[in-house]
């Protein structure tokens, strides 16, 4: 496994290229301390793992993955920061990176984690997995939230109104709302009337 490290931290890089350097299968282990650096003396060629702070003099670590991406794409690209922003964590995996840790990690928890990376994982520290999966969350319920038409379409289903009723009160076609109402069932998962309703309680929309 050969390594690249880019901090900035003249102590950091110099404990985690000692750390690393002592596992049995690394390889080589270059360290720099800004990215300009790492591109312009690398021998990206045989390049494994890419290790980078994110809060770099110059150029960004987040830009450094997303140019190593671009050019070096065998290589696995690894933030390691303190940052646990939001923007920050969702920038550098959309620029490349398939590994988000905090400096907060243990040694062996960074081994482990680079290991994992190697066959194929994405490794990321609890909090950052978890800002993740609230991330996805939240889109898909932005996603599938009822329209203002679908609502009022759901609110006269609630007071009983039959699809012809709910067509006149709404002055709308009885088509129109058959269609509305297939999308309402669509998004909350329902297979009838009772159940959409249930569900689109339960989820806050009426």
């Amino acid at each position: 496994m050969n390594i690249v490290i880019v901090e900035d931290n003249d102590l950091t890089r110099s404990n985690l290229k000692l750390l690393l350097q002592g596992e049995h299968d690394a390889g080589f282990v270059q360290t720099f301390s800004c990215s300009e650096d790492a591109i312009k003396s690398c021998v990206w060629g045989e390049v494994d793992v890419l290790l980078t702070d994110l809060d770099l003099p110059g150029m960004s670590g987040v830009e450094l993955i997303g140019w190593t991406r671009l050019n070096h794409s065998q290589v696995s690209c690894m933030a390691y920061t303190v940052s646990e922003n939001r923007k920050t964590v969702f920038a550098a995996i959309k620029a490349g990176a398939c590994g988000y840790l905090l400096k907060s990690t243990s040694p062996r928890e960074l081994i482990e984690s680079l290991h994992e990376l190697m066959q194929g994982g994405a490794p990321m520290s609890p909090k950052i997995a978890r800002k993740v999966i609230s991330e996805l969350q939240d889109q898909d319920t932005a996603e599938n939230k009822l329209t203002s038409r679908e609502q009022e379409i759901l609110k006269c289903i609630e007071k009983g109104f039959s699809y012809k009723e709910a067509a006149s009160e709404l002055n709308i076609s009885p088509n129109t709302v058959h269609t509305h109402i297939k999308k309402i069932y669509e998004k909350v998962q329902a297979c009838n009337r009772d159940e959409a309703l249930r569900k689109a309680r339960r989820l806050g929309w009426i």
